[in-house]
């Protein structure tokens, strides 16, 4: 009981200053990367050996800078992911833009269905929320639900207010099953960490062996619908443009792990051209690779449905 008091009290001071306008929490935003930066030092360690790791050739100034840019943009996102209660579709539609729809859009007019690659790149929950307002298809975005119900409910009505279809990890193949006869878009988020067991890919992936989500790979190929990447570009404070990019419009063509390679170097070489804008504070890399297994080694599973895939 206590603990779903405290969720309450949490859940409507969350709702309450998103009421507030952005530049006001943009401002607080500025407090509040002072205090979890130099005075906190929350992550710090985190990312600074994640940055050193992935850019071995860069200076240790340079990864400063990269860093303290990072919790900069950090701050920001916090306050723009609490905006999203109250945010309009007016004023998403004015910061976030979506190039290539005509792309996207010429399948799903002829009633076919398009997959979306995602990352925790920029405002990936903005940019998430704006594909149902950008695209005439129904959008169905791939998320984890969190622990705790009351939080986990009042995101899924957030993320779901204009129209997006959320579904649950564990449900991705059953959803796809049960509207593989309509025009939609289903959107993954391919840079998050499998879990141990599900590790069942690796690859190098900015100078580390790292494990891969073969999720979307498994069902591109399955159903044979397009992939497009959704590239993020970050053009400044709260303003973002994003890019559908395609990387495989055949999947039926391809050889296996090849769609699972393309969606993964063409994270890499996003984060390269501006590393500030992902998530490093993440724990990517905290499971290893086994000793036995290989560089482009998997552990067959069958089942898209499996496979923890997610937006989060």
């Amino acid at each position: 009981m206590i603990r779903k008091g405290f969720s309450q009290v949490g859940i409507f001071l969350l709702t309450s200053i998103s009421l507030l306008p952005l530049f006001i929490l943009y401002r607080a935003a500025d407090v509040f990367y002072l205090l979890v930066y130099h005075v906190f030092g929350y992550r710090r360690k985190v990312v600074r050996e994640n940055l050193i790791r992935s850019f071995p050739e860069k200076s240790p100034a340079e990864i400063n800078d990269i860093e303290k840019k990072y919790f900069r943009f950090l701050a920001s996102l916090v306050v723009e992911i609490v905006k999203m209660k109250s945010i309009s579709k007016k004023e998403l539609n004015k910061r976030v833009k979506f190039k290539n729809v005509d792309l996207v859009e010429a399948y799903l007019q002829n009633q076919e269905s398009v997959l979306f690659c995602s990352a925790h790149y920029g405002n990936y929950e903005w940019v998430c929320m704006g594909i149902g307002l950008a695209f005439s298809g129904e959008h169905y975005p791939i998320y984890k639900p969190l622990s705790n119900s009351l939080f986990d409910s009042w995101f899924f009505k957030m993320r779901s207010k204009f129209g997006n279809r959320m579904v649950a990890m564990r449900q991705t193949l059953r959803a796809i099953q049960a509207n593989k006869n309509r025009a939609n878009l289903f959107t993954f988020g391919s840079d998050q960490a499998p879990s141990k067991e599900e590790s069942n890919y690796w690859t190098t992936f900015l100078n580390q062996e790292t494990s891969i989500q073969l999720g979307i790979e498994k069902i591109a190929r399955k159903t044979n619908r397009p992939v497009f990447y959704l590239k993020i570009n970050y053009k400044k404070r709260g303003y973002y443009e994003v890019d559908c990019v395609p990387i495989c419009l055949d999947p039926s063509k391809t050889e296996e792990f090849e769609i699972t390679e393309l969606q993964t170097r063409f994270l890499e070489e996003m984060i390269s051209e501006e590393p500030a804008y992902w998530l490093w504070s993440h724990r990517r890399w905290k499971h290893k690779r086994p000793a036995t297994k290989a560089i482009g080694a998997t552990d067959r599973c069958e089942n898209p449905g499996e496979l923890t895939e997610t937006v989060l």
